[in-house]
């Protein structure tokens, strides 16, 4: 090590020396601080860094791009490393990711649909092994919902039984009867505020089971979605009504007539908020809150749709018929088929997992699918002691809910979730000041309804119609002569103001204002039109292209 000092004695620079033998002469090599960082950093793989790819970059080679203007250039060249840096920071944290998905495994000649929920208990560890319960309950039949961070759970009795818990560890909330029926239930954007669509209204309540509000605009609801991102809460009514509340500021947005009946089946796609509903011919059409039509249909049965769900990352939909067909569709393309199978019965519920995961309720027998070698195959059965009324997979944990009309249980199911998570988008383990702080982060940055559309990068393009048309509007200036002006001057009486000399010479300068004006507009439009202009590639003589005139 050799150790610099400057004049007063401070240490201005620590090198490493090395000496490297070439033949009959030594070489001395100085190595900083930095560079021997630098060098020592551990090389990745190219696998890695195609699984976080963002695709190809700009152009920016000297002999072939576009791009001329030199700070343009430097631009886009930062913007290009910094690309280049995040994926190379992506896959280097990887190593953070401890924890793995879990799965079955099977011994030879056995397959994982018969293991039974009680041989899986007791072959985990003792946490994994809590989450495998059943809730007796007598106010069914239930229908359930887990929150986003998967940590707490509310149910919703038909007979008015309300519950909301923490079903990790056990600790219950509130629990009330409403004295009315209750047809579905949804957790807002934190846990301490749910909603519930009984008997008329729609009523909101906190986690002390008190009554917050009472929505009369949203009568005679089925079904609740709330689309966490842009703060509504989606509802579809008995009478075929469609409505988006703005729970941050408590207006209605949006409310219509679908002209489908009776809405049963509804539910949303993650990715871009659309509401999916599917009716009785068969047809699931996709609604936003900004047009009375829907933007989207697909025929994807030739009975009506008994059940519909969309994958988290909203990459594909599955919908089950009455005629034991279940289908799989790319719900990105709006194209499919994917998968296709036949069940034993008529699926009347669906959900899907955030590791794809696919569950169908039957009757009282629930079954998983997973997608191995292009091939959807059973994963896991269970059988209920009753007719199961509603299912749902709960986010980051191997969990898979179900309600039935005297119950409700807690099913394992590895393999189901997301192993690892973002503290900072969803975090399970918060706490109270985190959640405050997370609820203000997204009121923030919350999206406003006009965004939801079938396409969501489509607001990142350029309108190419309009374009032309300011395009071809600068053009028409060249050809146009400019406006007379209409000087009318105000009258003053009073006196030693005003006057014809004033009033012309006040004539004379706007005239010339004018005059400047579209002088200086005319240049602008002449230099985009000259820069536009494909030069001509010149002919080359050789040697005699000093003589061809310029």
């Amino acid at each position: 090590m050799v150790t610099k000092y400057d004049a007063r004695g401070l240490i201005v620079r620590t090198l490493e020396t090395r000496v490297v033998k070439l033949g009959y002469k030594a070489h001395v090599i100085e190595y900083s601080s930095e560079q021997k960082r630098r060098s020592k950093r551990v090389p990745i793989s190219k696998k890695k860094l195609l699984k976080y790819h963002k695709g190809p970059g700009i152009n920016l080679q000297n002999e072939t791009t576009k791009i001329k203007h030199k700070i343009h250039k430097e631009k886009l060249k930062l913007k290009e490393n910094a690309i280049k840096a995040a994926i190379e920071n992506a896959a280097r944290a990887e190593l953070l990711l401890t924890e793995d998905y879990g799965h079955l495994e099977p011994d030879a000649g056995e397959t994982t649909t018969q293991y039974k929920q009680s041989e899986i208990a007791a072959n985990v560890d003792i946490t994994s092994a809590t989450k495998f319960f059943t809730l007796d309950l007598n106010f069914g039949p239930y229908c359930l919902k887990y929150s986003r961070n998967g940590r707490h759970l509310v149910l919703g009795g038909r007979k008015g039984h309300v519950a909301a818990l923490n079903w990790v560890t056990k600790k219950l909330a509130c629990e009330m009867n409403v004295m009315e029926s209750v047809h579905d239930i949804s957790w807002l954007h934190i846990e301490t505020m749910f909603a519930a669509a009984q008997k008329d209204w729609v009523f909101i309540y906190d986690n002390q089971g008190i009554e917050l509000h009472c929505l009369k605009s949203m009568n005679g609801i089925n079904k609740l979605e709330f689309l966490p991102y842009h703060f509504l809460l989606a509802s579809g009514s008995r009478d075929g009504y469609l409505a988006w509340l703005d729970v941050s500021i408590g207006t209605m947005i949006s409310r219509y007539h679908t002209k489908l009946g009776n809405i049963s089946v509804m539910t949303q796609n993650p990715s871009n908020a659309l509401i999916c509903v599917g009716d009785s011919k068969g047809v699931v059409s996709m609604w936003s809150p900004n047009t009375r039509q829907p933007l989207a249909k697909m025929l994807c049965h030739k009975q009506k749709v008994e059940a519909c769900t969309i994958h988290p990352y909203g990459t594909y939909m599955a919908t089950s018929c009455p005629d034991r067909s279940l289908k799989v569709w790319d719900i990105r393309q709006l194209a499919g088929p994917v998968h296709n199978l036949f069940l034993r019965y008529p699926a009347q519920y669906l959900s899907y997992s955030q590791r794809g995961l696919l569950a169908a309720a039957m009757g009282n027998v629930v079954e998983v699918y997973r997608e191995s070698m292009n091939e959807i195959k059973p994963y896991l059965r269970h059988k209920s002691s009753w007719n199961i009324t509603s299912m749902q997979f709960c986010p980051y944990e191997d969990v898979l809910g179900i309600a039935t009309a005297k119950n409700v249980s807690s099913l394992l199911v590895p393999g189901s979730a997301e192993a690892n998570y973002d503290a900072l988008e969803i975090n399970p383990y918060q706490t109270k000041k985190q959640r405050r702080e997370a609820e203000v982060k997204a009121l923030l940055d919350k999206i406003q309804p006009e965004l939801i559309t079938l396409d969501p990068t489509a607001i990142a393009e350029v309108d190419v119609p309009k374009l032309k048309e300011k395009v071809e509007a600068k053009k028409k200036l060249l050809y146009i002569k400019p406006k007379q002006i209409d000087f009318k001057p105000r009258n003053t009486k009073a006196k030693g103001k005003g006057g014809t000399a004033k009033i012309i010479k006040t004539k004379k300068i706007l005239k010339d204002l004018k005059r400047r004006e579209n002088i200086e507009m005319l240049k602008d439009v002449n230099t985009e039109m000259s820069t536009k202009k494909a030069e001509v590639p010149k002919k080359s003589y050789g040697v005699l292209d000093r003589f061809v005139s310029k």
